[in-house]
C-alpha cells in the first residue's frame, strides 16, 4: 500500500519529505525537555528587548492553566516509571514494522537509487529519536530541601529567599486609618515557587522560579474586597526574590527591607494602590520551636516561620471607586501591621484541605497568632497558637488547647462558597471573638495560585471589649489546597 501511494506522484513524495524535515526540527526541541540548548544560544540571550515585553513577563493566562502548575497527576503515576517493557515493546513492534519498509544496504549507500525507501529510512530514524527522547517525561521528581527541627532560624540571615525549598511567602496585612477616621484593611503577599526545573540548566530563560503576588484593599465604603494579582517567571529584572535580605519584586510591585529594618511596600494595582512603610516596634516573633512550625502529625509537615507583629504603618493609598477604577486621589494613612515570612517543601498532609489562620495585634502591645489545619469533614488535624505579651514572654498552645468555633457564615455571590467569617478562638483558658470589618473579603486568585479563599480584616474582642485588630485567613472552603502536600 505504501509503495502504491508513493508511485502515485512526486507530490506525495515531496509532502512526505516536507513532513520529515518538519519533524526533524521538532525533534530538536522535544529531545531536550528543559530547552537548555535554547537558553544557551548566545543570540537568544542578547535579545534584551525580549525581556522588556511585559506581556511575556506576566503571561497571566498561563497562570490560569492550573493543570500546568505542577502536573501532580503525572508525578503520581509511579508505575509509568517502571514500565521498562514499554520501550522494549515499542522497539520490537517498530522494528518488525520497519523491517518491511526499510531500504536494503545498497539503498542506504545510494539514497537517490530509491527515493521512497529513503523517506521510509528517515521516518524510521525520526520515530526512534522521538521514542527515546520522551523517556525524560518519566524522570525522577525534583528533590527539595526539607524542614527539620534541628535547624533554628537566624533572623537577619533568613529574611531573604530560600530557593532550595519548594514554596515561600512574605505576607503583610494590617489595619489603616484615614484622616477622617475611616478604617481600611490591606494585604500584600509575595510568593516564590520552585518549579523543579533542572538546576543545571544555565539558560537565562530557564523557568526555575515563579514569583506570584496578591494585593488587596478592604474598604467598607466599596462594600467588597478590591484585589489584584500578578505572576511571572523570575528573571530579566522583571521578577525576583533575592537571598541576602527581603527584596522581592514583580513588575512595579515590591517589598524591600531597608538596612534599618523597615519595609517599603509598593503595589500599583488595578483600581487601587498601596505605598506604605512598615516600621518594627518590637523584636521578631520566632514561631514554633526556634522557627520550626509543625503543620501536621508528621515531622516533615512543617515550615520555617517567623512573624513581625506590631509594625507601625505610614504612607498613602489610592482607594477604589464603585466602578472598579481609582476614583479617589491619594489618601494619607496610618496604622498597624503584621508581617509573616514562611518557607517549606512539604507543608500539608494529603488529607488536609486548608487552614484557618489569625494574626492579631492587641491594643496592650501583645501579639496573637493561631491556626488550625482542617480535614475534609471540618475537623482539625493540627492546631497551634502563640501569645506574646508586651514584656516579650511567649506562651505556646498545643493542638488540643486551640479551637476555632464558627459563629456566623457568609456565602459568596460569585463562587457560592460559604465561609465562617465570624469565629470564636480559644487558646488554653483564654477566648477571643473575631468579627469581620465587612463580610465580602473573598479573594479569587485562580489566575495565579489557583485558589479561592477569604482573607480579611477582623476586630478582636473579649467579653464585649475591643482588644485588638487582626487578619483572618480561611482557605480550602472553595476547593482543597494542594500546597506541598505529602
Amino acid at each position: 500500500m505504501f509503495e502504491t501511494i508513493v508511485r502515485s506522484g512526486d507530490g506525495v513524495l515531496r509532502l512526505m519529505r516536507g513532513w520529515v524535515r518538519l519533524l526533524w526540527r521538532v525533534r530538536l526541541l522535544w529531545r531536550v525537555g528543559s530547552l537548555w540548548r535554547v537558553g544557551s544560544l548566545w543570540w537568544v540571550r542578547s535579545l534584551r528587548w525580549l525581556g522588556s515585553l511585559r506581556w511575556l513577563g506576566s503571561l497571566r493566562w498561563l497562570g490560569s492553566l492550573r493543570w500546568l502548575g505542577s502536573l501532580r497527576w503525572l508525578r503520581s503515576l509511579r508505575w509509568l516509571r517502571s514500565l521498562r517493557w514499554l520501550r522494549s515493546s515499542i522497539q520490537s513492534t517498530m522494528s518488525s514494522f520497519f523491517s518491511r519498509l526499510s531500504p536494503s544496504a545498497s539503498t542506504r549507500e545510494s539514497p537517490t537509487a530509491c527515493p521512497q525507501a529513503t523517506v521510509r529510512w528517515k521516518l524510521h530514524r525520526l520515530l526512534w529519536i522521538v521514542i527515546l527522547s520522551t523517556s525524560s517525561a518519566f524522570a525522577k521528581p525534583p528533590e527539595f530541601a526539607v524542614v527539620t527541627p534541628d535547624r533554628p532560624i537566624s533572623f537577619l540571615q533568613d529574611t531573604g529567599a530560600h530557593t532550595n525549598f519548594r514554596t515561600e511567602w512574605w505576607y503583610a496585612t494590617g489595619w489603616l486609618t484615614t484622616p477622617d477616621h475611616q478604617p481600611l484593611g490591606f494585604q500584600i503577599t509575595f510568593f516564590r515557587t520552585a518549579t523543579g526545573h533542572d538546576t543545571a540548566d544555565p539558560g537565562a530563560f530557564a523557568p526555575s522560579q515563579l514569583i506570584i503576588a496578591h494585593a488587596a484593599l478592604s474598604d467598607p465604603a466599596l462594600g467588597h474586597l478590591a484585589h489584584d494579582q500578578r505572576i511571572a517567571r523570575q528573571g530579566f529584572g522583571i521578577a525576583y526574590a533575592k537571598d541576602a535580605t527581603t527584596d522581592v519584586k514583580l513588575d512595579s510591585w515590591k517589598i524591600i527591607r531597608a538596612s534599618d529594618g523597615h519595609y517599603d511596600v509598593t503595589a500599583d494595582a488595578n483600581g487601587f494602590s498601596l505605598h506604605l512603610a512598615l516600621t518594627p516596634t518590637q523584636a521578631p516573633l520566632i514561631q514554633g520551636d526556634r522557627g520550626y512550625s509543625q503543620k501536621g502529625p508528621r515531622p516533615e509537615q512543617a515550615s520555617y516561620y517567623y512573624s513581625e507583629p506590631q509594625l507601625r504603618v505610614t504612607g498613602n493609598v489610592v482607594r477604589p471607586g464603585a466602578t472598579g477604577t481609582s476614583s479617589h486621589g491619594e489618601t494619607a494613612v496610618t496604622g498597624i501591621a503584621w508581617l509573616d515570612h514562611e518557607w517549606s517543601s512539604t507543608l500539608l498532609d494529603a488529607n488536609a484541605v486548608g487552614w484557618d489562620w489569625l494574626g492579631a495585634n492587641l491594643t496592650d502591645g501583645s501579639s496573637l497568632m493561631a491556626f488550625r489545619i482542617r480535614t475534609r469533614d471540618g475537623r482539625a488535624m493540627w492546631a497551634h497558637a502563640a501569645l506574646r505579651n508586651r514584656q516579650g514572654r511567649v506562651t505556646a498552645f498545643t493542638p488540643d488547647e486551640v479551637d476555632f468555633t464558627p459563629v456566623r457564615t457568609w456565602r459568596s455571590p460569585r463562587t457560592n462558597t460559604t465561609y465562617p467569617v465570624s469565629m470564636t478562638l480559644r487558646a488554653g483558658s483564654q477566648t477571643w471573638h473575631l468579627t469581620p470589618l465587612m463580610d465580602d473579603q473573598e479573594l479569587d486568585s485562580r489566575q495565579s495560585t489557583g485558589a479561592v479563599y477569604w482573607e480579611g480584616a477582623v476586630r478582636v474582642d473579649r467579653d464585649g471589649t475591643d482588644v485588638g485588630q487582626g487578619y483572618l485567613e480561611l482557605t480550602g472552603y472553595a476547593d482543597a489546597l494542594r500546597l506541598g502536600t505529602r
